[in-house]
């Protein structure tokens, strides 16, 4: 029986008195769109922090990539890859030396820069870019080199941390076109999103309350059950 892409358990990160995520438990599949909402607070960066082998967990065990979380951060590291809003690429460097300083960090040989480099400038239509400062790309351009960049060494997940807050709609329908693709070629796909429409993309959601989760099914599923007609309304519901 083929492994999930992540297999978590009793899952607990305490920081002194206050505990930020509560014994949780979920395994994800390989291939997998899986969408990790909760309201700010609810402990969900927290957790997403101890998968990408970021944090150690205060109690629970489990498997990221099929790397435990506990004792082999490193190589969960080397296998996954990530993209947040926040930070996800050097604005003061050029598009070709982001992609080379990151394949650099994960772990590819010059030769395989150079090959994915120009792979990676061909399919994003970039060639004429390549000198450019990241930062004075528009921000649809930054998006889709941050995610390929993030995918460079073909990780068999990617941690997408809240990837298209602030962001028209349009960019984030292409944005989304990008995730369906990856997920289609085997690629495990982890999302965080304040975005409830985005939601509805995902295979499975589970929502996180005050460090808990309170729900995790499947859009569908989960609209049914509450008896609502969008994920806004589910996700209101859960967290009244």
């Amino acid at each position: 029986m083929e492994r999930n892409a992540v297999e978590i358990r009793n899952l607990t990160k305490k920081f002194g008195d206050f505990t930020a995520v509560d014994n949780i438990s979920f395994d994800v599949r390989k291939g997998e769109i899986f969408g990790f909402l909760g309201a700010n607070g609810a402990g969900k960066t927290t957790a997403m922090r101890i998968l990408c082998g970021l944090s150690l967990p205060t109690a629970g065990d489990g498997t990221v990539a099929g790397y435990d979380i506990n004792t082999q951060q490193e190589k969960i590291k080397r296998h996954i890859g990530y993209m947040s809003q926040k930070f996800s690429l050097y604005p003061d460097l050029t598009v070709k030396e982001n992609i080379r300083l990151f394949g650099g960090i994960y772990g590819l040989r010059d030769r395989q820069i150079r090959e994915k480099t120009d792979a990676l400038l061909g399919m994003l239509e970039m060639q004429s870019e390549k000198d450019k400062f990241a930062g004075s790309l528009p921000l649809g351009w930054k998006q889709k080199l941050a995610f390929s960049i993030a995918m460079i060494h073909d990780p068999e997940i990617i941690f997408l941390d809240e990837p298209t807050g602030g962001v028209d709609p349009e960019t984030r329908r292409r944005f989304w076109e990008m995730i369906y693709d990856a997920s289609e070629k085997g690629t495990t796909v982890f999302v965080t999103t304040h975005y409830m429409d985005e939601a509805e993309y995902c295979d499975r959601v589970s929502v996180m309350v005050d460090g808990r989760i309170a729900a995790l099914d499947s859009p569908e599923r989960l609209k049914s059950a509450y008896g609502a007609d969008n994920m806004d309304e589910v996700f209101r519901i859960i967290v009244r």
